[in-house]
Parts: C-alpha cells; structure tokens; sequence
C-alpha cells in the first residue's frame, strides 16, 4: 500500500468511503482552477466526519465529485479514486452510478427550494426514489413516504404528502430533504449545509434529528459546514479544508484541544467564546484565500501565516501524523 494511504487507515473500523487524490482542476485559459487538489479521506461505518473550511475551500465541489454530479463537461474532470464498500466510482458508468444515488448513498443540499421539484407533491418525492430502488408499488411506496415524514418530525404526514414545497416552511422543506435522503437507508449521507439558512433553534432541532436518524440507520455521514460549532456538536472527526486542500484532520477532540495547523487555530480562535471579556477583540486572520488560479507552488496559506518561512513559498507540505490519528499539512507544525 502507498505510504500516505497507509495514513489514512481508520483503526479498529473497517472503511465505508475510502478517497485517495481527489482532484478537480477546471481549465480557464490560461489558468487551470484547482478547486479541489489532491484530497484523501477516510469514513468509517456510522461515523461522522465533519468537513470544514471558508466559502470557496472546495467543500461542495468535493461533495458534488464523490455524487459524480457535475455538470458536463465538468463531469469529466474528476480524477483520484473514490472506493464505497470498496467499489471505485469514479469508474462507474453514469447509468451504474444513478443506481447507487439514492441507495447506497445520498445527499442532502444546501436549499432545498432549488433541489425539491415545485410541481410534485412531496410524498411522491419522497417514494420516487423507493419505486426506483426498492422496487415499491405506488401504494406500498407512497405509505412509506409518510412513515418517512413522520420520522422526520414533520405533523400530520399524510396532510404534508399531499402537499408541495412552496406550502411548507424552510425547516419542513429540509426535513422532507432528509427524508428523500433517507428512505432507502444508505450507507453513505453527504449533508451539505443542511442547517445554514434556518434560524438557531430551527438548526439544533435538525442537528439533533440527523445525529439520531444515523444512529438509528448506522448510516455515515459526510458533514460539510463552516461553522466548527456545528462540528463539535456532531461530529466524530473533522477534516479542515483550506484552497482545495485538506490541511488537518482528526478527533473533534484533539483538534479542539491542541490544533496544529495555524489555520485551524485562527478558525477556532475567531469563535465568540461567553468567557472573553468584554474588552477583547475576536481573532481575524489576515488577508484572502488565494485565487486558484495563482496558488503559490509551496503551501496555499504562507501568505496569511505568522510563521511562514521561505521554504514554506516553496514546498507544499504533505499530510503527517501530529499524534497518533492527527495528520497535519504543515511544516513548522511542531514549533508551537
């Protein structure tokens, strides 16, 4: 096995999402924009793990690769291995990878009145992909649907499916998501700021819903946010994500408590705590991402960083263990 690989084994759990090198470079002459650049992960069975990063790290794009639901001619863009149950999809043709959306893995997107059909009922929605998988009769399919609604929490479930998008509420619309997501059980839910558009209380009651229905199923999640708050509520581990690149990952706890990346300690750092005192300032990391079409050849975050030094413009930095089970993309990690 490859060393980085042998890394990125999760001990004692077997895998369910192995991805080695995932890479999605778009040519825009005469630039090639690399928004998502050389990423591995690992998931195991029932496990969270929480991706991170600033608007324009590369989260969703990574999500809407391993979906294999890019656009052409985007769709051909993608490169690396991505192995569900040891299956590489990136090898898959587009009518065997339609069988597994929805079964062995679904998604759950941003907002939902982009992704729910405006002229169908959302009981039909909800059993289309039951129909298609399941092989369920309409009748069959469209009960189901309502059990479905009812696990998610949603009143009157029989009333709900009958009904259409536009009449439900932006929580309601994104726990019918969920329940599309859910029905045939996957294996795998990719959760793309599921809760960024609701109100407080809205987001912890659909947090909280997420983490039990995957405790129910043993599903696997791939949690994209950038609120670490939300991480430290849900997540197992977490993945910091940074100019297309994963820079640390590793136990919530141990990057909570210890975070070894600068990057990492200037997200945490610019969290409002209750204990600061008044006086005190929040911590703003200086500068931009930098334009991916003009990343330094070293690492992508020397620009921003206090503890640059010239070989850091120079060398990317690969992922190495900081402790048993935290890995960090940073070459002066170990000075503090």
């Amino acid at each position: 096995m490859h060393a980085e690989a042998a890394l990125w084994q999760h001990p004692r759990v077997s895998n369910l999402l192995e991805v080695r090198g995932l890479s999605v470079h778009l040519p825009v002459p005469p630039h090639v924009l690399r928004a998502v650049d050389g990423v591995s992960f690992d998931l195991a069975r029932g496990e969270t793990l929480g991706l991170v990063g600033e608007s324009g790290s590369g989260k969703t794009m990574t999500a809407l690769a391993l979906m294999r639901l890019l656009e052409p001619p985007l769709s051909d863009l993608p490169t690396g291995e991505v192995r569900l149950e040891g299956q590489d999809l990136m090898r898959l043709s587009e009518r065997e990878m339609a069988g597994l959306r929805g079964r062995a893995l679904s998604m759950v997107f941003q907002e939902p009145m982009t992704s729910l059909n405006p002229v169908m009922s959302v009981g039909k929605q909800i059993a289309e992909p039951l129909r298609r998988h399941m092989k369920l009769g309409g009748a069959a399919a469209l009960r189901r649907a309502e059990e479905m609604l009812e696990l998610v929490g949603i009143p009157e479930p029989a009333r709900v499916a009958r009904g259409y998008p536009h009449q439900l509420s932006g929580g309601m619309r994104q726990r019918a998501m969920i329940a599309i997501a859910l029905a045939c059980r996957p294996a795998l839910l990719i959760a793309d700021e599921p809760s960024t558009a609701l109100d407080v209380t809205v987001q912890a009651q659909l947090l909280e819903l997420l983490a039990g229905l995957q405790r129910d199923f043993g599903t696997a999640m791939l949690l994209i946010t950038h609120d670490l708050a939300v991480v430290a509520e849900t997540a197992h581990r977490v993945a910091v994500m940074y100019a297309g690149r994963i820079i640390e990952t590793g136990p919530v706890a141990a990057i909570f408590a210890t975070p070894r990346h600068p990057y990492t300690q200037g997200l945490l750092a610019s969290i409002p705590r209750i204990e600061r005192k008044p006086a005190a300032s929040l911590h703003e990391i200086p500068g931009m991402v930098p334009n991916a079409a003009e990343r330094p050849a070293g690492c992508a975050f020397a620009a921003r960083c206090p503890r640059a030094v010239p070989h850091c413009w120079e060398h990317p930095p690969s992922l190495d263990p900081a402790e048993p089970g935290h890995l960090v993309a940073c070459w002066r990690h170990a000075d503090g």
